[in-house]
């Protein structure tokens, strides 16, 4: 008698429930369109206060379980009291947290189990376009370098694929890989 079983891993993502919004949002697919929110205030200097409470999706307002609140700011070195990291180190923790969470939800849905899952992103910025010395180089990261250590119950083939997935269907990834169109209004 051969006995198989399936692999089973519990990396804390419900894959059973992603892939139950997958299917719905597949047959329903204006449920599918999500409108993300986020609310600035300014605080002082560069000091701003960023407050992320609701969203748009499934057809109807949505609320987070509760109110996240981030503080942005820029180092000393820029004149500034670096109360917080500054706008584009967010970018790069975003960039993180959206490629680990696929990382997660790939193994888990693949029945690989993750011991760790660790990254080091840098960005390469030449800050002469954002102080306006050289208007022919651009104000924001030039490159991206994103450099993952993954301990799981697979083989390293297998963990490169589950990164590349997870790449692939990246949120954050797509937004600063490929142009987006981005209105700016003023009120007063």
């Amino acid at each position: 008698m051969t006995i198989t079983s399936t692999p089973t891993a519990d990396n804390g993502v419900n894959v059973e429930a992603l892939l139950g919004a997958r299917e719905a949002m597949t047959e329903t697919r204006e449920a599918a369109a999500f409108k993300w929110r986020a609310r600035n205030e300014w605080v002082n200097g560069v000091h701003s206060r960023t407050t992320i409470e609701d969203f748009f999706g499934a057809g109807e307002e949505q609320n987070h379980v509760k109110a996240f609140t981030y503080d942005a700011d820029h180092p000393e070195l820029f004149a500034a009291s670096d109360n917080a990291p500054s706008p584009v180190e967010f970018v790069l923790h975003a960039l993180a947290a959206c490629l680990t969470a696929g990382v997660a939800s790939v193994a888990q849905n693949r029945g690989v189990q993750i011991t760790s899952v660790t990254s080091v992103l840098e960005g390469d910025m030449d800050l002469a376009g954002i102080l306006g010395i050289d208007r022919a180089t651009r104000n924001g990261y030039s490159q991206i370098r994103v450099s993952f250590n993954v301990d799981a119950d697979t083989s390293p083939a297998e963990i490169r694929s589950i990164v590349e997935q997870s790449t692939r269907r990246s949120a954050v990834y797509d937004i600063v890989t490929n142009q987006v169109d981005v209105v700016v209004d003023v009120s007063s």
